[in-house]
């Protein structure tokens, strides 16, 4: 795919390779490189896989290699919990319901 200047995409970059991490680091950390996502907007035109630059909303410019065109978020709070709407419930009885308010 390619993307073009002005694009909204995603970059990748390894920060530190397992060997610069830091000594004090848990086993598991260590094990791998620490890596970056940035998204903002491409600066030039490019092809995923490519070496980019492009500025973040903040105004930041930052170089890395394009994994994504037009990357939207993904993340959520997690499947719904039943019991926790019973504990919501609950709660606005305990506060509020049942009884004189005076």
């Amino acid at each position: 795919m390619k993307a073009k200047k002005g694009d909204w995409v995603n970059i990748y970059n390894v920060v530190m390779e397992v060997g610069e991490r830091a000594p004090q680091v848990p086993e598991d950390t260590k094990s791998v490189p620490l890596e970056m996502w940035v998204k903002g907007f491409i600066q030039n035109d490019a092809c995923v896989g490519d070496q980019v630059e492009i500025k973040t909303i903040t105004g930041r410019t930052v170089s890395g290699k394009l994994v994504e065109i037009n990357p939207s978020y993904t993340h959520s709070f997690g499947n719904t919990v039943p019991e926790v709407f019973q504990i919501g419930l609950q709660l606005k009885e305990i506060l509020f319901g049942g009884g004189c308010h005076e």
